[in-house]
C-alpha cells in the first residue's frame, strides 16, 4: 500500500502538467471598416478552440479586444492585455497598420505576438517575439505581377494605392517592381492615391481613364475597393482590376454589385478548392455560423491551431518557451495550406488566385512559394 501511495503521488504532477491551461489575448476589429475581417476571424478561432479544449491536451482562455479598426486603439488593446489581463501570447491582428502599432508593446514586454493575417514586411521586423502564420507582401505582390502580365497579358498598368494604409503601400511597391520587372509599363511613375474613409473617387478615376491602362492594381481594402470599382464600371472603365487579400471580404460583393464581375485577387483560402481539408472546414463553419467562410475565417482557425500545437510542445507556459515553440513551427497541415515558419518568423506557404464575382470569388489556381 505504501508503494502503491508514492506511486500515486509521483505520477499526480506529471498528470497536472500534462494539462495545460494558457490565457491567449486576441486583438481583432470586431467594429469600424474592416470589421468583417476581425469577426471572420475571432469566429474561426473559436470553432478552433471548440475541437482543441475538446481535445484536453491544453486549455485556452480567450480574452477579445476589439480595436475598432485603428492603430491607436491596436495599441491600447496590446497594453491592456499585458498589463491587466497578464495574457501568456496575442493572436492579432488583421489591417497591417493595426498589428504594427500593437506589435512594438507586446516585443518590449516579450509577450508572443502572432498574426494570422497582417501580410506587410514590416510587421515581423519589429522583433524576435512577433510571427506571422500568413504570406506576406513580398510573396503576393510578386504572385499578382506575374498573373497580371503573364496570364492576363496585360502590359500596360495604371496603380491605385491607399496612403493611409502600411498594407497598401507595401503591397504596391512589390508588385510594380516585379511587374516592370517582367517588362510591364506603368502609366505614371506616381501612384494614384486615396485615403481611407473616402467615397467619391471619381476625380481619381477621370485621370487614370485618360492614360488608357490595360489594367489597373488596386491593393486596397474592401471598404473602399467596392466602391472605386462600382465608380469605375459607372464611367464605362471596364478593364481589370486586381488586388491583394484586402478585397477578400462578403461585403465586397454587396458595395460593388456586378461591378466586382471580372477581377482577380490574391488570397490566402479559396472555399470551392477541393482539397478535403478545405471542405471539411468549410462544412464545419456553415454548421455553426450558418455562411460560408472567408480567408480571414480560414486564417484565425489555423492561426490558434498552430499557436496551440506550439504551447503543447513548448517546454513550458513561459514566455520565451512559447514563442521558441511558435519558431520551430515545421510542416503544420492547415486549411490555407502547409505552414513553416522560417528565420525571418515569416511563413512559407502557398496563395490562391481568385476571380471575383458577385456571388462570391472563384478559385483560379493556387501558387506555391
Amino acid at each position: 500500500l505504501a508503494t502503491i501511495g508514492a506511486l500515486a503521488l509521483s505520477l499526480a504532477p506529471a498528470t497536472s502538467a500534462a494539462k495545460r491551461e494558457v490565457n491567449i489575448g486576441a486583438v481583432f476589429p470586431m467594429t469600424g471598416p474592416v470589421a468583417t475581417y476581425g469577426q471572420e476571424s475571432v469566429n474561426g478561432i473559436k470553432l478552433a478552440l471548440k475541437k482543441i479544449n475538446k481535445e484536453g491536451k491544453i486549455t485556452i482562455n480567450l480574452k477579445v479586444e476589439d480595436n475598432k479598426s485603428e492603430p491607436q486603439e491596436s495599441a491600447n488593446a496590446v497594453t491592456k492585455l499585458i498589463k491587466s489581463d497578464g495574457v501568456d501570447a496575442i493572436i492579432g491582428s488583421v489591417a497591417s497598420s493595426n498589428t504594427l502599432a500593437g506589435a512594438p508593446i507586446a516585443q518590449t514586454n516579450k509577450v508572443p505576438l502572432m498574426t494570422p493575417a497582417s501580410t506587410n514586411e514590416k510587421v515581423t521586423m519589429t522583433g524576435d517575439f512577433i510571427s506571422r502564420t500568413c504570406f506576406t507582401d513580398a510573396f503576393q505582390g510578386v504572385v499578382m505581377a506575374k498573373f497580371a502580365y503573364e496570364n492576363l497579358k496585360k502590359k500596360k498598368m495604371a496603380v491605385i494605392i491607399d496612403n493611409s494604409s502600411d498594407y497598401s503601400k507595401g503591397l504596391s511597391k512589390v508588385f510594380k517592381a516585379k511587374y516592370q520587372e517582367l517588362g510591364g509599363k506603368l502609366v505614371s511613375d506616381e501612384d494614384f492615391a486615396y485615403i481611407q474613409k473616402d467615397t467619391d473617387f471619381r476625380s481619381l478615376l477621370r485621370k487614370i481613364k485618360r492614360t488608357k491602362p490595360d489594367a489597373i492594381f488596386l491593393p486596397g481594402y474592401y471598404t473602399e475597393v467596392g466602391l472605386i470599382l462600382k465608380q469605375a464600371r459607372q464611367m464605362g472603365m471596364n478593364m481589370p482590376f486586381l488586388g491583394g487579400d484586402g478585397w477578400d471580404s462578403p461585403t465586397l460583393q454587396k458595395l460593388a454589385g456586378e461591378a466586382v464581375s471580372g477581377n482577380y485577387i490574391s488570397s490566402h483560402f479559396a472555399p470551392d478548392d477541393k482539397d478535403p481539408k478545405v471542405q471539411a472546414f468549410v462544412k464545419e463553419y456553415k454548421a455553426a455560423y450558418g455562411q460560408q467562410p472567408g480567408a480571414m475565417a480560414a486564417l484565425g482557425y489555423d492561426g490558434i491551431l498552430v499557436m496551440a500545437d506550439a504551447i503543447t510542445k513548448a517546454k513550458s507556459t513561459k514566455n520565451v518557451d512559447i514563442q521558441n515553440a511558435i519558431l520551430a513551427t515545421k510542416d503544420f497541415s492547415g486549411v490555407t495550406g502547409t505552414i513553416t515558419i522560417d528565420s525571418n518568423r515569416n511563413a512559407k506557404k502557398s496563395a490562391v488566385v481568385l476571380e471575383t464575382t458577385p456571388s462570391g470569388n472563384i478559385f483560379n489556381s493556387k501558387v506555391n512559394p
